[in-house]
């Protein structure tokens, strides 16, 4: 391919390099892998159907393969029928052959069932609960619910009015930037119809390992269920939820609002208040404590409302605990976004489940990467994408033969002492 010239010199291109890969980083995820046992943790628990006799690729290799690539950047399957022959990912998934092909790793998809997820969210839980060498005192789960758009026929797909389409709306808990679990859902459904079942599951597993915990529910308005809240209480688990606004509440805080709105007239500055009192709606059965936060600017009155069941002050459980659930937000995107957990183009509902999981395997993989190996670095606080760009793709020529296989990374990369450094962390014991 003729590139045009620098000088009188003529710029020519080829993919003839022989055994070069663009994404030499790839080995750090390896030395992760090895060291939290994610990959191999996850195949113990996914059943494997086929006839031994005949299996070349093992569930361990298939998963390792998907996970590192969707780290990497590469989130179809159908990329994996060149990605197969790529020596920096064989090397990482522990391979000296050909990875497993794309269709290959579509029947594993689609052989996916309800006992995988199960079993894999569980993977998940027991990855959060290794990852704590001292017994926290206080966790905080966050719950929220996000969209996957849909644009084929897959099986219980629904249109949503809120999102315009046809989609899926999983459910995420995070504790911190730990994810806990993500389970699938048809949009036709409660955002909130699994949130019990789903918190008992989880309080119950972290309670066994440490029986003094305090748990504490976070959540949207979207959440707020009578039923839920009534659980929470039996169960010993606190909340910090919102509450949808309505004419009760209102009339409440409207003298209040009054109070900003002149208030407002009289300086041209946001005004902002927050308070507490108690309120029980017809179907709570009695009252609880609900915080009210109101504001007042040029756009006029914005109350806000939630209902918990701590004690402390108003304006520190709104300020510093409730409006702390914004950052879940963020890793639910770096989730879905960087590491492509819309990829819900399967036909099977239960596959598209799995590669929710799956994008969710790649996610712990990331943020363990960047716990256990590049603290004190520049990319301590990285997304997954900003270490994928600066990390993961780094050119590499790759020489293999019988006693080792060795990566000329690039020469100038410019964050070689970052690579040096995880490398040197994640080796230690």
């Amino acid at each position: 391919m003729a590139l045009g010239k620098v000088g009188r010199r003529v710029i020519e291109a080829a993919f003839d390099g022989g055994d070069l890969a663009s994404d030499g980083g790839v080995v750090l995820l390896r030395q992760v892998d090895e060291r939290i046992g994610l990959t191999r943790a996850a195949a113990r628990v996914f059943e494997d159907g086929r006839r031994q006799a005949s299996v070349t690729h093992s569930v361990r290799d298939m998963l390792a393969q998907r996970v590192y690539a969707l780290c990497c950047g590469w989130e179809d399957v159908s990329d994996h029928n060149v990605l197969r022959r790529d020596l920096a990912l064989q090397t990482a998934v522990g391979r000296v052959d050909d990875l497993a092909s794309g269709p290959t790793l579509s029947r594993l998809e689609t052989a996916a069932t309800p006992a995988h997820a199960a079993a894999l969210n569980g993977v998940l839980v027991e990855q959060f609960i290794a990852g704590h060498a001292r017994v926290p005192k206080e966790l905080v789960l966050d719950i929220d619910a996000t969209h996957v758009p849909l644009h084929g026929e897959q099986e219980r797909a629904h249109f949503h009015s809120y999102y315009d389409n046809y989609c899926y709306l999983p459910l995420y808990v995070f504790c911190g930037q730990d994810l806990l679990a993500c389970v699938l859902r048809p949009s036709s459904r409660d955002p909130a119809s699994v949130l019990s079942a789903l918190v008992k599951l989880l309080v119950q597993r972290l309670r066994q390992t440490w029986p003094g915990v305090r748990v504490i529910v976070r959540a949207d308005s979207g959440f707020c269920r009578p039923q839920a809240l009534r659980r929470f209480e039996r169960w010993g688990v606190d909340y910090v939820i919102g509450l949808q606004k309505n004419s009760a509440l209102l009339q409440r805080v409207a003298l209040a609002e009054l109070y900003l709105a002149d208030a407002y007239k009289d300086s041209a500055t946001k005004q902002r208040l927050i308070g507490e009192f108690s309120y029980g709606a017809k179907t709570w059965g009695r009252e609880r404590r609900v915080v009210a936060r109101l504001e007042h600017d040029a756009r006029g009155a914005n109350p806000r409302f939630i209902v918990t069941s701590l004690t402390g002050h108003a304006e520190v459980l709104y300020e510093r605990l409730y409006c702390a659930r914004g950052e879940a937000e963020n890793r639910i995107k770096e989730a879905q976004l960087d590491l492509f957990g819309r990829r819900a183009s399967c036909h099977k509902y239960h596959a598209n489940q799995l590669r929710l999981l799956l994008a969710a395997l790649a996610y712990t993989l990331m943020i363990k990467l960047r716990c256990l190996g590049l603290q004190g670095t520049e990319l301590a606080q990285a997304c997954s994408a900003t270490i994928r760009i600066r990390l993961l793709k780094i050119g590499a020529a790759i020489v293999r033969n019988t006693r080792r296989v060795r990566l000329f990374l690039a020469s100038h990369h410019p964050l070689q002492h970052v690579f040096e450094a995880a490398a040197r962390a994640l080796a230690s014991p």
